[in-house]
Order: structure tokens, then sequence, then C-alpha cells
């Protein structure tokens, strides 16, 4: 659903004519060394290389808004970066943030301790979902979310691999069947991080320093971090040995299994 891929954000540099940037971000490009640091498809991310670092994320107009509001709103809450500078131009948004002191959690020194790794993201999103979301400029990401599982009823999206070992269907009509029971019991309860995945999870030094890629964030159903923390462990890890670990220090109280199995159908359909 427009979310990263689960790989770190390398940095290759780049050479870019600032002249056709808006004058603020140009500002920030000047006299300084690029490098083009993008994860997803649907957008690049260029590192500016001076003072402690900024981020420039560029995409399709309208695509960054709701990213920029909720970077904005996490900053307030001291979890995530300050932004610079959002706003359109000839067709494309343009996100300008501080860079988050630290390295995102595919860092080979968290990958090396992968229980501890486990531990700590799994203690950090129930402290994030305990997090009060009144102020949360999208106290509806649930509808959203619905919207786009819908979308990919017709095939389109669909990715049987997606939870491969943790939570697989006989069929695209089984997994439809799943996805559409889930959808009647998605709940608006916390504050979603809605992408929670390493490469945005932000540590200094092992110590929490704040979230980035927070486009589908805002408040809707835990399971949907907690289906993306799994996955993410699998993925980055290689192995699915620590996906009970994680639910264990999460904390089951509020698990419903069945539910992490619709989320898991949901996310395979809507892409």
């Amino acid at each position: 659903m427009e979310k990263g891929d689960g790989k770190n954000m390398e940095r290759k540099p780049i050479k870019l004519d600032i002249e056709t940037y808006p004058e603020a971000v140009a500002d920030y490009m000047k006299d300084s060394v690029l490098y083009d640091s993008s994860c997803s498809p649907q957008a690049r991310v260029v590192f500016i290389d001076k003072d402690d670092g900024y981020f420039l994320k560029e995409a399709a107009e309208g695509t960054l808004e709701t990213e920029a509001l909720m970077a904005r709103y996490m900053y307030s809450l001291k979890l995530s970066e300050e932004v610079l500078y959002y706003d359109s131009s000839h067709g494309k948004d343009y996100l300008l943030s501080r860079k988050i002191q630290g390295e995102d959690c595919t860092h080979p020194d968290y990958l090396s301790e992968p229980e501890r790794l486990c531990d700590t993201i799994a203690s950090l999103l129930r402290k994030l979902h305990e997090t009060d979301g009144r102020g949360c400029p999208v106290q509806d990401r649930t509808m959203a979310y619905g919207e786009t599982v819908k979308r990919g009823f017709d095939k389109s999206s669909y990715e049987p691999d997606l939870f491969k070992g943790i939570w697989e269907f006989d069929s695209f009509a089984d997994a439809k069947r799943a996805a559409e029971e889930g959808l009647l019991l998605l709940k608006r309860e916390v504050l979603l991080h809605g992408d929670y995945c390493l490469p945005n999870i932000i540590l200094n030094h092992w110590e929490f320093s704040g979230y980035i890629d927070l486009g589908c964030g805002g408040i809707g159903d835990r399971h949907i971090d907690v289906a993306w923390g799994i996955w993410t462990l699998n993925y980055n890890l290689g192995t699915l040995k620590y996906t009970n670990r994680f639910l264990d220090v999460y904390g089951r109280d509020v698990i419903e299994p069945e539910k992490l199995r619709m989320i898991a159908a949901m996310e395979m359909i809507g892409g």
C-alpha cells in the first residue's frame, strides 16, 4: 500500500540541476554533496550532506501531503524529524526534513543482535500504540486503508508470498474472503506508524531517535503495525524464529491472532 520494501536507504552520489527545484529547497542544496537514497519507486529521496544532514523527498503532486502532516504531528510528540518545507511545484510534491540522528534498524550494528533488535522494536511499537493520538491530523486511517484493500479485489496487486511461512492462503479467493471478513473488524484504536519496518525506525546507539516515512500513519487498527513488525523481522533477518518473541514482548493481551491473519490477507491483496 505504497509502503517501502524493507531495504535500507543506500546513498549513491547524484548530480541534480538545483535550479529546477523550489527556491526554498534549492537553498539547502547549494554547496553540498547530494546522494540518492530512494528505496521506493513512488518517490525519489535525496540526502543533502550539509550541516547535520537533510532529506528531500519528491513525488507526484499531492502524494506527500499526508506524510508532511503526520511528520509534523509526530515531531510535536518528539517521535519524528522536523519538517522544514512542504509544497507542490510543477506537478511535484517536495518534502524537506532534517536528518534524524542515528541509523535505521537495518544497520549491521543492530542486525548483529537480532534478539535485542526484536525486543527493541516490539517495545517501541507498544509504546507508540499507547501514545495519546487525539491531536493526530489523520483520525481515520482505517477508512483509507479499507479503500486501498478493496481496490485490490480485482487481483491486480496480489502478492501471495508476502507473508510466506507466517500467514498463507490456498488461493486468491481464500485471501479475499479473509480480507472481506477482516475489513468489518478494523478499529480506530491507536496511533499507527502505518509502515512499521526496520528502515523506518531510527536508533542512536540503541536509543530511540525517531520514525520516518509516515505517509500511511494515523489512527487505525494496531494489528496493521504488528503484522508489519513481524514481516520486517522475517524479511530483514531472513528467519521466522522471532515472530513469537515479537508478539510476547509487544504483549499478546491486546492481540487477536485471527485478525493478524486477516490483515496479512488485506496486505497481500492491497499491494
